[in-house]
């Protein structure tokens, strides 16, 4: 059977472009599990794939999406069966492995979660990546001890998905939050998801100049990384901790080791796309019981194939807000 495809490609003289197409089902790469995709998701890792930075995809042509949700088609894989479904995310499909901006998807079983009965494919892909990683940076945050009543809670990066579903999640749980994020015109939305407070982006970056700073929070989530990471560093509490998560603001920061030895801190490297399964699970049921896709509403968008290479430059400008889903069957 032939499908609507996302492929990206790569001329002779390097230049990449994608464009939907119809593909065959042999063209789909190895895998047991072959999964109808209902919802895919658009993430900053897929506007790197679409662009051709980073380094991620090696062969062309591609196609990217490094989440889905979908239905069973056909397994070889006995944990599955037709019409049973389930989301996958990360194992670095939509990089070296065909992804999820396609009406079809052939992938291992081992990459696969069977979706909670309390999520539809539409609302596990309001969550996708970013939920997951948002998730699994709370649960390591509470395993170093962090709880709602040691304090408030800071979140970078509050405007993007991971961000702002950190936020939601965070006060679903009872944590006082305080977001930062550097676009005034998603402070109202970020109070509707539970926010006690909001920062300029700016007023955080600046350099104090100092190697510690007033203690503010007992703990971060930080998408951003960079110079940003830096500063919150000097500002969590003593026993406090960061979870860090992305590194839309660049890989590295100055930094000293003086808040890691005088207060205590810890900072938490949060991955999902490695992650063993038994750990997945157990975040998508919880994310299960948190999320509601009403109270994120303000903070979706919904697209369709066509779109994405557009929107691609616009999530690396850090120009998109919330969470972009995507109907790849949707033509108009």
């Amino acid at each position: 059977m032939s499908f609507r495809a996302l492929v990206t490609d790569r001329a002779a003289d390097g230049a990449v472009s994608s464009r939907v197409a119809t593909l065959d089902e042999d063209r789909l790469p190895d895998g047991e599990v072959l999964v109808a995709v209902e919802w895919s998701g658009l993430n900053y890792k897929d506007g790197l794939c679409l662009r051709s930075l980073g380094n991620l995809v090696k062969t062309y042509p591609h196609v990217a999406g490094i989440d889905f949700a979908g239905r069973v088609l056909e397994s070889e894989d006995p944990r599955y069966r037709p019409g049973q479904e389930v989301v996958l995310t990360g194992w670095r499909v939509g990089e070296l492995h065909w992804g999820g901006f396609a009406e079809r998807a052939r992938v291992r079983g081992d990459w696969l979660v069977p979706l909670p009965e309390r999520l539809s494919t539409r609302k596990a892909m309001l969550l996708g990546t970013a939920g997951l990683t948002a998730m699994l940076a709370i649960d390591r945050l509470e395993k170093a001890g962090i709880a709602p009543e040691k304090g408030p809670v800071l979140v970078t990066g509050a405007g993007g998905g991971v961000g702002s579903l950190a936020v939601y999640l965070l006060a679903r749980l009872g944590y006082r939050v305080t977001a930062v994020t550097g676009r005034a015109e998603v402070a109202d939305r970020l109070r509707r998801l539970g926010t006690s407070e909001i920062l300029d982006r700016s007023a955080l970056l600046a350099p104090s100049g100092r190697v510690l700073d007033k203690e503010q929070w007992v703990a971060a989530i930080d998408p951003v990384g960079g110079q940003l990471l830096g500063e919150v560093l000097k500002k969590v509490r003593y026993g406090g901790a960061v979870a860090a998560i992305g590194a839309a603001g660049g890989p590295t920061w100055e930094a000293s080791i003086i808040p890691f030895i005088l207060r205590g801190i810890s900072l938490l490297g949060i991955d999902s796309v490695m992650q063993p399964q038994e750990a997945r699970v157990a975040a998508w049921g919880r994310l299960a019981e948190l999320f509601s896709a009403e109270d994120y509403a303000d903070l979706t968008r919904e697209a369709r194939l066509e779109e994405l290479p557009g929107l691609a430059a616009t999530i690396l400008e850090g120009q998109l807000a919330g969470r972009v889903i995507v109907d790849p069957a949707k033509t108009d």
